[in-house]
């Protein structure tokens, strides 16, 4: 499968060619110059030719240690991973010194290049595809990442440079049929979230850094741990909603819940100087009412006050997250890559209770002995509400249904208790368990 890394200054239309690549909106999109900060993969097609697709951050040449630095840094990255290099410029703008300087430094990679001149939607743009010449990669496609022109002519170029290479098109298949646990890391801004994303990859993956914020995307990267196959996600900060004004961060926070929805496992990370603020139970809460199993990363924890956080942390969860009891909480240091193999074990431990499917069998006599212990109570009638059976509807988490003479009668008290009961007897603290009842007559009757 060919790598293509996607490049250019500021606002040329990177990611909205990523986006046109991908099929889908992944990444954010917005006016506002240097919204992408991290390097992103994803896997597309184009007309049948599989790629795995890199977009990267504007370029912006400084030689301060400044968040631009790192950020070309990543660029860089990506860059020596690629087998191509799509380099865009504006044509509307024509071309900018940041343009030449950047095709400076690319041609020292000695990658192939090819050359898009973007935003071509009418025949205004001839001048500054003439003149992107000067850049010597070329001849240039004239291209709109926005409305898919060109699109035939990128296909052909990489096409050519697919086969040169020799990439195997039966990669991406035969990865997308491993079975991928799907892990989000999420938290308020600055509490070390991309820096745990990068000490568990053992690579600077992500863009880190002093400045908070510095994350305005949902990223993934595939990954495997111990024979695991991962899509490990780093999210954007989540601050109260109360907070959030401007535009790009309203869709940086949307990113963050769209990464939540499609996980599996979702790690928050607290810092171990602010435990379970009102903003990391609001976040914790998203997370177990979206049905995701949740752990729980104390992190900075070489610098904390042990006794007093653990103290704190163990009050908060017993009375405050009332939404699953037991969840698995790991003191880790990110940033010294401490305790992140017991974070892992608490991942796969609380994935396969995520995962859990009880038999009919135990599951329908665990129902008679709680009733047993504990009769449901009398209904408005004055008679005792009738739980017939029950059954599991699905896992993922797992859902159950209890059929019911009286389903309206049955209140939320002795849905709590069926409930707790569940988690102690068949082990499944820590996740979020879902009990509907219905109302039912005689199961067997339509089989007489």
């Amino acid at each position: 499968m060919l790598r293509v890394s996607i490049i250019g200054r500021a606002n040329v239309g990177k990611s909205t060619l990523f986006n046109r690549l991908v099929g889908k909106k992944v990444a954010l999109v917005h006016d506002k110059p240097g919204v992408t900060r991290d390097r992103r993969s994803h896997p597309a097609k184009l007309y049948g030719l599989p790629l795995e697709v890199i977009d990267t951050a504007g370029f912006e040449y400084t030689t301060a240690d400044t968040i631009e630095k790192r950020m070309w840094q990543q660029t860089q990255k990506a860059i020596d991973d690629a087998d191509v290099i799509l380099f865009l410029i504006d044509a509307r703008d024509g071309l900018q010194p940041f343009d030449e300087h950047l095709a400076n430094l690319v041609r020292q990679m000695n990658k192939p290049v090819i050359l898009l001149a973007n935003k071509c939607e009418g025949s205004l743009q001839e001048n500054s595809i003439y003149d992107a010449y000067k850049l010597g990669f070329g001849q240039p496609i004239a291209f709109s990442a926005e409305h898919g022109i060109g699109l035939n002519d990128l296909h052909a170029a990489l096409a050519d440079l697919a086969k040169d290479l020799g990439c195997d098109e039966d990669e991406q298949a035969n990865n997308a049929k491993e079975d991928v646990l799907y892990l989000a890391i999420v938290g308020r801004p600055n509490v070390g979230k991309s820096t745990l994303v990068n000490a568990l990859l053992e690579n600077e993956r992500m863009l880190t850094g002093p400045e908070a914020g510095i994350t305005r995307d949902a990223i993934a990267t595939m990954w495997s741990y111990k024979g695991r196959k991962i899509q490990l996600t780093d999210t954007a900060g989540l601050r109260k909603h109360a907070k959030i004004s401007e535009d790009l961060e309203k869709m940086s926070a949307a990113s963050t819940r769209n990464a939540v929805n499609m996980a599996n496992v979702v790690v928050l990370v607290l810092d171990a100087d602010g435990i379970l603020d009102k903003q990391d139970l609001t976040i914790a809460r998203q997370v177990l009412d979206e049905g995701r199993a949740l752990v729980i990363a104390v992190n900075k924890w070489d610098i904390a006050n042990k006794v007093e956080v653990l103290q704190r942390l163990n009050d908060k969860l017993q009375t405050s997250l009332t939404q699953a009891t037991n969840v698995p909480t790991v003191t880790i240091s990110a940033l010294k890559k401490e305790n992140l193999h017991k974070l892992m074990q608490a991942v796969f431990k609380i994935y396969d209770r995520w995962n859990t499917r009880i038999p009919t069998a135990p599951l329908n006599q665990w129902f008679a002995d709680v009733q047993s212990e504990n009769p449901p109570p009398l209904g408005k009638n004055k008679r005792r509400i009738k739980l017939r059976y029950i059954t599991q509807a699905r896992n993922r988490p797992p859902s159950f249904v209890i059929f019911s003479s009286n389903p309206e009668g049955l209140p939320e008290s002795y849905l709590r208790y069926l409930t707790n009961s569940l988690r102690d007897t068949f082990n499944l603290g820590g996740i979020p368990l879902r009990i509907s009842v219905r109302k039912t007559g005689n199961p067997y009757a339509d089989k007489k």
